[in-house]
This record gives C-alpha cells, structure tokens and sequence, in this order.
C-alpha cells in the first residue's frame, strides 16, 4: 500500500502538560485505524491536529508524496481530510440540505450537488428523511448522515471521533456496516473509540496511545 499521510515528530502540549509526543504517524491508503486509549489520552485531540483544527509542533508531514505543513494548513489536506465529530453539529433546514453544505460551500453546480446528495442519502439509508428538519433526527440518523455529509466530499482521509459513542444497538451497527464500504471506495479512516466491535474488525489496524506515545497494535483485535 501507498502512504497517504506520514507525521514525524508531533508534540502537543497543555501549559506544563505534555500530551503527545509522537515519533511517527504513517496512515496508508485505504487503510482503515482504530486510535484507541485512556479518556484523556488526547486521542480527540490528535485527530483534530490532522484535520488542522488544533494547533502542535511537528517535526515533519508528508500528505500523498509531499511535503507539506499542518500550519497554516494547506489547501490539498482541506480538501482531501474530513473530521467527524462524536456529537455532530445539524445546521438548521433539511436532512438534504445539511449533505449538501459543504458541495455548496465548494461552489459545485445545484444539479451536480442534488446528485451527488440523494446517491450519499440511499448509501447512508435516510433518503427517506431528505425533507426532514435535523431538530427532529435521533442520535442515530444524526450520525448516519455526518458520515453522508463527510462522504460526499469524496475525502481521501476520514476522521472520526467515536462514531458509535451513546447509540443504541440498532444505530450502533447501522454506522458500523457503513465503514467497509468507505474502504472499497478508496477512502483511509482513522476512528477513535472504544468499540469493541470496530476494534475487533478483520483488517483493521490498532493504534493505541499510552502516555502521549503511540503503540501500534495488531490487525482485527490482536494484540
């Protein structure tokens, strides 16, 4: 596998607080991760250093072949990363507007952004909530279509913070079967939980961070 992204020598710090202190991060292409590790171990907090959301010194990054920085943040790495938060922000108006944003935002064309929205509601199974105000959405769905909204962007790298944190059984693996197919579209991930489920998936990488240090772990739940 190709690297997408390589981070050499991340060191974020709190005050006196060191929190990570990373030698090497190196995410491979269509390659999905699980970050996992204590609360408080900064594993939110690292993903928001990629998605360029938190400021940290580093030492070096790499994005697809080139060298780059995480600040200011470069254009190619907006456009190609895409952070997820455990408790999606819903903007006002509909379900279909919401997957749109950020097409909208980009200055696509209406008719190429009804396309692409109505393809990414049936992937995520909410089309038939495409009308709906978000105030009236369950945790699930709210997340279902977070996932539709970030898959939209066609991202080469896909953050998430807890994807299954707080959902009912039901919900909870309505998102997890929607993880695979992002890997067949060529999408890397990098999930930070606690699910045993997503953890223990076939093929899955294990990062665990320990003491602001990262320990990679064995595929699928070995150790």
């Amino acid at each position: 596998m190709s690297v997408l992204l390589q981070v050499d020598g991340l060191q974020k710090r709190f005050g006196q607080r060191a929190l990570l202190a990373i030698e090497r991060l190196t995410i491979e292409t269509a390659h999905a991760y699980v970050l996992t590790g204590a609360n408080g171990s900064g594993k939110s907090t690292l993903l928001r250093i990629l998605a360029g959301l938190e400021p940290a010194s580093v030492a070096q990054v790499t994005y697809d072949g080139a060298a780059c920085r995480l600040s200011p943040y470069p254009q190619v790495m907006r456009d190609g990363i895409v952070y997820v938060h455990q408790h999606p922000v819903m903007f006002s108006g509909s379900v279909a507007a919401n997957i749109g944003y950020g097409l909208r935002v980009r200055g696509m064309a209406a008719a190429q952004v009804e396309s692409l929205v109505e393809e990414a509601m049936r992937w995520a199974d909410v089309l038939h909530l495409q009308g709906s105000p978000t105030a009236t959405l369950s945790g699930g769905e709210k997340q279902r279509i977070s996932l539709a909204r970030a898959r939209v962007l066609s991202p080469r790298l896909l953050l998430l913070d807890e994807p299954t944190a707080n959902l009912d059984g039901a919900a909870r693996e309505q998102v997890i079967a929607l993880i695979p197919t992002l890997l067949e579209q060529g999408c890397s991930l990098v999930m930070a939980c606690h699910d045993r489920d997503l953890i223990n998936t076939p093929g899955v990488q294990r990062l665990k961070l320990r003491d602001g240090r990262l320990e990679a772990r064995g595929q699928g739940g070995t150790a």
